[in-house]
């Protein structure tokens, strides 16, 4: 007994699973590459100003806890210290530097002042401070 033979059918391509893979690995992307931002310190008690804003240049924090602890980006610094170890971390791009300083808000104005005058005196690198959004009620 003979078969009839069978029209051969183009082959088909179905894209619909590969545009589910490929929307999985972007959202995967998004939600990881959320983690990527977040900026080292110590954690101090920063105080609110509703004209707070994220710094998008690279940073670098310095932290003064309410000890009177210094950190130059995580690792215990001295205030005589504190220059050369910023141009250290500057040596490689010091085209948009800028530093945050990450004060608790019971830190005596003086230390803080002190800090400043010491970043202000290297050249190519911008001052912030760091402050919490305040919510208007």
């Amino acid at each position: 007994m003979h078969l009839p033979e069978e029209p051969d059918l183009p082959p088909k391509i179905n894209i619909l699973p590969m545009i589910d893979v490929i929307f999985a690995i972007l959202v995967f992307f998004i939600v990881s590459s959320l983690y990527l931002t977040r900026s080292e310190g110590l954690p101090v008690n920063l105080p609110r100003a509703s004209t707070a804003e994220v710094q998008k240049t690279k940073q670098i924090t310095i932290s003064l806890d309410k000890q009177g602890k210094l950190t130059v980006d995580g690792k215990l610094a001295q205030l005589e210290q504190l220059q050369p170890e910023i141009k250290k971390l500057m040596s490689a791009d010091s085209s948009n530097m800028i530093a945050i300083i990450n004060a608790d808000r019971v830190v005596e104005y003086g230390q803080v002042v002190e800090i400043m005058d010491r970043l202000r005196q290297i050249p190519n690198l911008q001052l912030a401070i760091a402050a919490k959004k305040k919510i208007d009620n």
